[in-house]
């Protein structure tokens, strides 16, 4: 989203995430055909390390990263998506999503995932919303505890590349070993497999 790599909203802190959540404006529905979550059914990656991918998507850019992820690596994987889609055009978008990361607000979840703790490493997919994640994704990383877990981010961008991704993983996401990410331009995801897999390799999943 171009608009969205030029500016970069205020940063925000984990404890203003967990105050948002406490004050019920963040809900999450888990969705029966997108919850493969629970121990039982966690699926190891083709290194052994049982391995999440989950990502939001409004374009459909992100999705194409992360299901091109799942079919070269394995694992479970889950798309978020909200109650209330965002608007249509895209200056509307731009506006809400920059209201939203300025208040911390999550959008309420009507899919999203029930239990981290079975998956060892977590790939986290998202467009570059303002130089960061969109407030889906920021909600789901402020649900959980990621101690002990690695995350690498994997963002999808028309120039912004990472941003401050990184960053505000290791702010949100504390106790959580972070992995090197990737950033897809928009415009190559369909061409990207060969991007994909070397990042893959070069985050040593099978360790």
């Amino acid at each position: 989203m171009r608009k969205f790599i030029q500016h970069e909203a205020a940063s925000f802190s984990r404890r203003s995430f967990i105050t948002a959540i406490t004050a019920g404006m963040f809900a999450v529905a888990v969705h029966p055909l997108l919850a493969p979550t629970s121990a039982a059914n966690a699926k190891p990656a083709s290194g052994g390390q049982k391995m999440l991918i989950v990502y939001y998507s409004r374009s459909g850019n992100t999705r194409v990263v992360a299901e091109k992820i799942h079919a070269s690596h394995g694992g479970n994987i889950v798309e978020l998506q909200t109650v209330n889609p965002y608007p249509e055009e895209y200056r509307a978008t731009t506006e809400q999503a920059q209201k939203e990361l300025k208040a911390n607000y999550f959008p309420p979840l009507k899919t999203s995932v029930d239990d981290i703790s079975p998956y060892d490493v977590i790939l986290v997919g998202s467009p570059s919303w303002w130089g960061t994640f969109a407030s889906p994704v920021r909600g789901f990383l402020a649900q959980h505890d990621f101690s002990g877990k690695k995350i690498a981010p994997f963002i999808t961008h028309e120039g912004s590349a990472l941003g401050k991704s990184v960053a505000d993983l290791k702010t949100l996401c504390p106790g959580a070993t972070i992995l090197d990410g990737l950033a897809v331009r928009g415009g190559r995801v369909q061409n990207s497999q060969a991007e994909i897999d070397q990042w893959l390799k070069r985050l040593d999943l099978g360790k």
